[in-house]
């Protein structure tokens, strides 16, 4: 019974004893030893290993993707507006040892400070550059791109790498909120006003050309007309002449007749005063002188 009692705790110590001997990497983890507060090795696989009490040390890090999300930062614009820009960044340790070194013991909330203080300065730079207009809508997406750029080498110098750079929201100082949007619906009453001037003009030029055209095919027309009523007088006078010509007797006679009925249509009101010899009454003549006596 001794003996087991021994052997339990000699295992007992044993474990005890090797513990200080391995230390264990996570997947989420870096692992740095040190030897004699020296750095000596940033490169551990997830797993055991195996290290040197008081002669090594090992401090964990956490390799996962971290956020810096501050309180939204009052920013001059180039119209001399503040704004507040709620934004976010994404980092994770590039390098263990430059992270370690460059962050106080690699300290996640030194880290965020030091980023922050980098982005900051970047945001200004970047917001002094352009309207409201600009970096709510136009280039929103070019200025993340920019920030993106600015702040990556000076991370890499702390041992981080950007993931990745958002701006959530902008928002207006409540002091300029007011006049800001005055300002803005002006220029859009004035762009509305110019655009509206342009429309009227070209309105005024295709009603013109239409007119023009009209005015150019009315002419047209009637001179096609004109034409055409021309050649059917000129077609008609023909079949007159022709007509005349194969019998001048008839067709004087013919006129006569129409003349006789044009001169006396059924009007009791009408009287006429004319000689019987004259040359109106030819052809009653030569009736009356063809009647048998």
């Amino acid at each position: 019974m001794n003996k087991v009692i021994s052997l339990f705790l000699a295992l007992i110590v044993a474990a005890i004893l090797i513990s200080f001997f391995i230390f264990t990497v996570k997947e989420n983890e870096i692992a740095i030893k040190f030897k004699f507060g020296e750095i000596v090795r940033t490169d551990y696989d997830p797993g055991l290993h195996w290290r040197i009490p008081i002669y090594n040390n090992v401090v964990k890090l956490d390799k996962r993707i971290q956020t810096l999300d501050n309180e939204p930062e009052p920013v001059l614009n180039t119209d001399k507006e503040y704004l507040m820009v709620d934004y976010f960044v994404k980092w994770r340790i590039e390098d263990p040892l430059t992270f370690y070194t460059s962050n106080q013991g690699g300290q996640i909330a030194v880290a965020n400070d030091n980023l922050s203080s980098v982005f900051k300065n970047a945001l200004r730079e970047q917001f002094l550059k352009r309207t409201l207009e600009q970096v709510i809508s136009t280039q929103r997406v070019e200025v993340m791109q920019f920030l993106r750029q600015q702040i990556t080498q000076i991370a890499s110098d702390y041992g981080m790498e950007i993931v990745d750079v958002r701006i959530k929201r902008i928002n207006l100082d409540d002091a300029v909120s007011s006049s800001v949007f005055t300002r803005m619906r002006s220029e859009r009453q004035a762009e509305a006003a110019e655009h509206r001037s342009e429309g009227r003009k070209e309105s005024i030029n295709i009603r013109a050309n239409t007119d023009k055209r009209v005015r150019i095919m009315l002419a047209e027309a009637d001179k096609d007309a004109n034409i055409t009523k021309g050649q059917g007088d000129a077609e008609a006078a023909s079949l007159y002449a022709g007509s005349y010509n194969k019998n001048q007797e008839f067709y004087a006679f013919l006129r006569s007749l129409e003349a006789y009925g044009k001169s006396f249509k059924a009007n009791g009101n009408n009287v006429l005063v004319l000689d019987p010899e004259s040359e109106f009454f030819q052809y009653f003549n030569q009736v009356q002188q063809s009647e048998p006596q």
